[in-house]
């Protein structure tokens, strides 16, 4: 059965803002830091939602063969061009298709990746099942993700954003399915308060996005952030 992909409010109607957010993203690269001290190195890495594929070339560095599933054609062919302009398309291939349907086989990978692509556990279980399907025994499947049990930074203003998500529901959901965790300090800085604005005008209503500009001093904003982690049997 063909599954339609829910879409995604921001990166979908607007890549080229989301760029921005993705050149700002953890300058200290401590999800990268993570990722290195988790996964070490694979043969096949899968990036489940990769969008324009800004984090392929990572998952290339630690894997031999990296595949990135992506619904939306604009954008995978956007990440085909990142590919190709990185020279790693012997390596990295970009593939049309969603998270509970991943164009892969049963037991032929060794991570599977996401970064903002879950969206906080409860709801996504049909997601979490196929990335079982698709992972060989003794793999990893790695989910990056805002820490929506924070009260500071973006959390809080996602908060106030008008979508319900509850903390203890989230964590109830990753740690009943043997998910372990690690928070993140990360930040995003941004090269100028125009770049800042539109960013949080794509990941915020109005309001919101105006209260998070005039509290915020410069261009750096904190974005808490969890790693989560599980091993296959």
């Amino acid at each position: 059965m063909t599954r339609t992909p829910t879409p995604s409010p921001n990166i979908w109607g607007s890549p080229i803002v989301y760029e921005r957010l993705n050149c700002a993203a953890d300058p200290d690269r401590l999800v990268a830091a993570a990722l290195d001290r988790l996964v070490g190195t694979v043969a096949l890495a899968v990036d489940v939602g990769c969008g324009t594929g800004f984090h392929l070339p990572l998952l290339a560095g630690l894997a031999e063969r990296v595949v990135g599933v992506e619904p939306h054609p604009v954008l995978a062919g956007l990440a085909e061009r990142r590919v190709r302009r990185a020279r790693l398309d012997d390596r990295v291939q970009v593939r049309r298709g969603v998270a509970e349907s991943l164009p892969l086989a049963d037991d032929s990978a060794d991570l599977v990746f996401s970064h903002w692509a879950y969206f906080f556990g409860p709801g996504c279980e049909a997601g979490v099942a196929d990335a079982d399907r698709v992972l060989a025994p003794r793999s990893m499947q790695v989910a990056v993700d805002l820490d929506v049990s924070a009260s500071h930074g973006y959390a809080r203003w996602f908060a106030t954003s008008g979508t319900a998500v509850r903390s203890d529901r989230v964590a109830g959901y990753f740690h009943s399915r043997g998910w372990h965790e690690e928070r993140l300090p990360v930040v995003w800085h941004f090269r100028s308060r125009d770049d800042l604005a539109a960013v949080l005008g794509i990941e915020f209503p109005p309001p919101v996005a105006e209260q998070a500009l005039s509290e915020t001093v410069g261009c750096t904003i904190a974005v808490p952030t969890v790693v989560r982690w599980r091993r296959t049997g």
